[in-house]
This record gives structure tokens, C-alpha cells and sequence, in this order.
């Protein structure tokens, strides 16, 4: 998410403003948009609440604070028509989508929707509250990376920053899955994974309206965010996402809008995804030119990120960084060795 932008200039954005807090925005008939802060660099996310006949169906949440909960109150008492909230759909796992999942449902005694790998994924990192052992196999993956100490510091005392920022997720959930069909307000709105940003990112078509929520998938002006994790470090994400793009451009018609979870909606999917692909394979080609000689994952990170990065930003950049790497190093166009350091260094073959 935190990747360099790419201005999109043949995209069009058919909407001058997002709505202010509290308040919806009519995307179509039945399709509301609305934003809620997040306290980061990227200081929003875009949520969507669906008319769905007697209810109504919200399609991820924001991040679990306090403004959060009170904006949606807000939201509770101007925008539902006296109609309660019958289902909660998430797009995938991070925070800011899956936050106040738990909260929504129990507040409506609402099914969460999800996708299995998503749910997993949120359950389990909810459930990790032990922050000395999450740091102890959290941290060498960092330290192969060649971060310093002091920023090692930083994300210690962090911890599992993610129990901080997820109200309980339920027990039990409603799967849903690629090609599957979900019915709301009479119409179809059917199921696109999206992969590598997240492990399976449920993305929404309705052709019906010609509207297609894209969660974090496909943004308009940033590149998401596509990482490995210290869980699975030698995973090739970026592989999964790039797919992943390839079987969205063919599923979307040209013509749809298009509902991103950050940033303005917009038309001209096409043109992004292409924009996108083309972003990648530069980075991938500067990060082989610049392996001539040895690298570390902290040597590559400014080719990525051309900008001064804060502590939490760093992880990201990290993880970005190696998933790139591995991409490459996986196709033999890198070699990977550990030196006497216990730093990861990269050379090109």
C-alpha cells in the first residue's frame, strides 16, 4: 500500500469530493459510499453500505477506535431509514477492512461474510496476545532484512499491533468465495478473489449496475501493498497479485466504476491494471540492475520507496522489498546468501 503512486491520467473520476464524516454518499440506487479515518499516512477508507431489501448489507468496516464507533452511530442514526444491518461483508483480513467486524455484528446480531482464508487469518491473528513470543519470531525476519537496531526496537515494543486495532472477530462466519454469488436487494453481485495483497481478497461485481468493489485490489493511485510476511518469508506474492490482475482485467468490463477502498472511485480499470503491471516490472528490472554487486533487502528498499519512511511504514517497505526479491530470485534471475552477519544479501546471476 505504501508503494511509490503512479498518476493515472487517463482514468476518470467522476466524483469531485468523497463524503464528510458521518455522512453517505449515493453511488446508485441501493449503493451508498462513505469514508472513516484511519491514523496513518493514508488517513482514510472507503466503506460501502448496501440496500438489501429490509436490511441493509455494510461491506467492510474501518479500524477499531473509538472515532470509528462513533461515526458509524452517526451513520446508524441518519442513514439506514429506520432498517437494521442483516450482514457484514469484508473484503480480507488487515485492520482497517476487518476492524470493527466483530463490533458490527454483535451490535446487529449480523452474519460476517467472508472469505475462509480471510477469517483464518483475522482469527488468528486477533487470538495472538502473546507479545514476547510474536516479537521473538517476528523480529529475525527483519534483522536477515539488515534493518538497524534502533528501528528493531521500535517494532518490538510494538508487538502485535493487530490485537490493538480488531474488535473480537466471531467464532463462526458465512464462506464465500471466487465465482461464488451473493443476492442483495434483488440483485448479483459475484465474487472476484483477488490475491497477494491479502491471501484471498473477495472483490464484488454487480454487472447489473456496472459497479465493481475493488477493496484494495486495484487502486487508483497507489500501488497496494504486496509483501512477504515473517510467517511465510519465502512466498512470492507478487507472482499471486500480478495473476491475479490478469483474471480481474478479463472479468471487468472496461466501462464498470470502480469502488476502491482508498482513493476515489473511478472508471478506466483497464487502463489501471495495465498501469499497474507496467509499474511492477520497472521495479522488478531496477532491483536486478541494482544486484550487480551484493544487496541487502534495506540497500533495495530506497529503490521502492523513494521517500522517508516512518517505523511502521518501514515494515511494509520491508516486506515489499523482499517480495520482490523473491519473485525474482524464485525465476533464477537472483541468487540469495547469507553473510557471516546473518543479513540476506542478493547478487544477480
Amino acid at each position: 500500500m505504501n508503494s511509490p503512486g503512479i498518476e493515472p491520467p487517463a482514468l476518470r473520476y467522476p466524483y469531485d469530493e468523497a463524503p464528510s464524516p458521518g455522512t453517505v454518499t449515493e453511488i446508485a440506487v441501493g449503493v451508498h459510499w462513505l469514508r472513516m479515518p484511519l491514523p496513518f499516512v493514508l488517513n482514510h477508507i472507503n466503506l460501502w453500505l448496501l440496500d438489501d431489501g429490509p436490511g441493509w448489507t455494510v461491506v467492510d468496516t474501518g479500524l477499531d477506535m473509538p472515532s470509528t464507533r462513533e461515526t458509524w452511530e452517526q451513520i446508524f442514526a441518519t442513514a439506514l431509514n429506520g432498517k437494521p444491518v442483516t450482514r457484514v461483508i469484508v473484503t480480507h483480513f488487515h485492520p482497517d477492512h476487518i476492524g470493527l467486524a466483530g463490533w458490527l455484528a454483535r451490535r446487529w446480531n449480523a452474519p460476517l461474510w467472508i472469505s475462509e482464508r480471510e477469517w483464518l487469518y483475522g482469527r488468528s491473528n486477533s487470538l495472538d496476545v502473546d507479545d514476547a513470543g510474536f516479537v521473538a519470531e517476528y523480529l529475525p525476519f527483519f534483522r536477515r532484512a539488515g534493518v538497524a537496531s534502533e528501528a528493531l526496537d521500535i517494532m518490538a515494543a510494538r508487538g502485535n499491533a493487530f490485537t490493538t486495532r480488531v474488535s473480537t472477530i466471531p467464532r463462526s462466519f458465512h464462506r464465500i468465495g471466487d465465482g461464488g454469488e451473493i443476492a442483495i436487494g434483488g440483485r448479483i453481485w459475484r465474487v472476484i478473489t483477488g490475491r497477494g495483497h491479502a491471501p484471498e481478497q473477495s472483490c464484488l461485481l454487480c454487472p447489473e449496475l456496472g459497479i465493481f468493489i475493488a477493496g484494495d485490489q486495484v487502486l487508483p493511485r497507489i500501488s497496494p501493498n504486496v509483501s512477504c510476511w515473517p510467517n511465510e518469508p519465502d512466498a512470492d506474492p507478487l507472482a499471486q497479485f500480478l495473476d491475479s490482475l490478469a483474471t480481474i482485467r478479463d472479468a471487468v468490463p472496461a466501462e464498470t466504476l470502480i469502488l476502491p477502498s482508498h482513493g476515489m472511485p473511478f472508471y478506466g480499470i483497464r487502463t489501471r491494471i495495465d498501469q499497474l503491471v507496467e509499474h511492477h516490472a520497472a521495479r522488478l528490472t531496477e532491483l536486478e540492475a541494482a544486484c550487480a554487486e551484493p544487496r541487502s533487502t534495506m540497500e533495495i528498499v530506497p529503490i521502492l520507496f523513494r521517500r522517508q519512511l516512518d517505523a511502521q511504514q518501514l515494515g511494509f517497505a520491508v516486506g515489499e522489498a523482499v517480495a520482490h526479491l523473491n519473485h525474482l530470485l524464485l525465476r533464477g534471475r537472483l541468487t540469495r546468501h547469507e553473510g557471516e552477519d546473518g543479513i540476506y544479501r542478493y547478487q544477480r546471476v
